[in-house]
């Protein structure tokens, strides 16, 4: 009880300034490499669900499999969320929305098909998502000043990444 009077006391006398930051560790370090490889993991679930209808797996082993490949597509789904969540929300400023106006419909975008490759096995959906993700990782580059181009991802899944390009 002495302790907590202490520490009221002391609170009085010296109050705790407020901090403020852009974010909730300002490192500065953002990049939508993160949500343009999640994003392409989604389409490669779906690739791989695909598939193992085709192949008339059935039974245990279908179950399993089946299970792994929607819980890494709603994961994957959630971290492209996360990952462009985190760079609109810490990193983009007013500035930014002035000289890319449809930043914030591509966010939204974004969120909705990430949304929609949770809720369903929709390889359209899917691809759609990954190409908001790249527009969002164009605009991205641009801010900082950065040509951008889009280069084969060399992954199982195919696709391509938007990646900046040294001046």
């Amino acid at each position: 009880m002495f302790a907590r009077q202490a520490f009221a006391a002391l609170n009085k006398l010296l109050p705790a300034e407020e901090a403020a930051a852009h974010c909730d560790i300002p490192c500065g370090i953002y990049d939508p490499h993160g949500a343009q490889i999640a994003a392409l993991t989604v389409v490669r679930m779906h690739q791989l669900i695909d598939d193992l209808e085709k192949k008339g797996v059935s039974g245990p082993a279908h179950d399993n499999s089946m299970s792994r490949y929607i819980a890494a597509k709603e994961d994957h789904s959630e971290l492209v969320k996360k990952e462009v969540r985190i760079i609109w929300g810490d990193y983009f400023k007013p500035e930014h929305v002035e000289k890319f106006p449809k930043l914030h419909e591509t966010v939204w975008n974004v969120m909705k098909l990430a949304s929609k490759t949770r809720q369903e096995v929709n390889m359209q959906a899917a691809q759609d998502l990954v190409a908001e993700v790249q527009k969002f990782a164009e605009a991205f580059w641009a801010s900082k000043g950065a040509s951008s181009k889009r280069q084969p991802s060399l992954q199982t899944v195919g696709g391509e990444l938007v990646i900046p390009v040294p001046a």
